[in-house]
């Protein structure tokens, strides 16, 4: 048999792991969906009565909520997964466990960066469906009486109340940035013995502040007194494009990084 990896052991060691894991999982998750359900029910209630007059800005507060609230869910399982470890007797059972450092590591990936930000989004997904599916049927019926055609009525309402995941071109580090902020509270749980997230946090805080400072220093030094010279539209797509892919690819090798420490914590403590 495999030392390394199993898929039988693997598939056991998932099971086990959602016994333990998934009551935390499952809580955060309704905790989640009834905050999400919160915010789009208080938001848009006077409009799904139909006692106010819609106007699409009422729908902006989708972005900081998934965009806040979305990192929050994630951290707040990854930070946890390990965190059995710093208690002596909770470790003992679990290092016993017969499963190799690099199965028990692929299985937390699974749950923290895999499971855990699929959920949500497909949380935030449904609800965003629901109550938007109510407020295109009612604007439609409330456009239609204003405009002269069912065709100019279906592009009024297509326009102003998109459905939130169909919105906007999705900036490309945001798929990899759910994998890097876990990672990152994923290495928290194992790393830190108490108080893993508020740790973990100040960690974050402290390392973006020193990390923010030194590129505002750089930018001053190489582009002070400069004057950008032959701009245009395209040359400004290209860039963009550009600073997008590097971000991607500095995103991707930190995570990769912390997966790595996180990888050789937990080999630290089977030994």
């Amino acid at each position: 048999m495999n030392n390394t990896f199993n898929i039988q052991r693997f598939g056991l060691l998932l099971r086990r792991q959602w016994l333990e894991f998934g009551k935390i999982y499952l809580i955060t998750l309704l905790v989640a969906l009834g905050v999400i359900v919160a915010f789009y029910g208080i938001t848009l209630w006077p409009y799904l009565t139909e006692v106010a007059t819609f106007a699409p800005r009422e729908l902006n507060f989708r972005e900081p909520l998934f965009l806040i609230f979305g990192p929050l869910f994630i951290t707040v399982i990854a930070s946890n997964y390990f965190a059995h470890l710093g208690q002596k007797p909770k470790a003992i059972i679990d290092l016993m466990i017969p499963a190799s450092t690099f199965e028990k590591f692929l299985g937390s990936l699974l749950f923290t960066g895999i499971l855990a930000t699929a959920s949500f989004t497909l949380l935030f997904y449904l609800t965003d469906l629901a109550f938007m599916a109510k407020i295109r049927g009612i604007y439609f019926h409330t456009a239609t009486a204003s405009l002269t055609t069912a065709a100019e009525s279906a592009g009024a309402y297509d326009d102003n109340v998109d459905y939130f995941f169909s919105k906007h071109e999705i900036f490309t580090p945001l798929y990899v940035a759910p994998f890097f902020i876990t990672s990152i509270f994923l290495l928290g749980s194992i790393y830190f013995e108490k108080f893993h997230y508020i740790k973990t946090t100040i960690a974050v805080m402290i390392f973006s502040g020193i990390w923010a400072a030194i590129i505002a220093k750089a930018g001053k030094i190489l582009f002070e007194g400069k004057v950008p010279v032959g701009e245009n539209s395209m040359r400004q797509m290209n860039e963009r494009s550009t600073a997008e892919i590097w971000i991607t690819v500095l995103l991707l090798f930190l995570t990769f990084v912390f997966w790595a420490i996180t990888y050789v914590r937990l080999k630290e403590k089977q030994v």
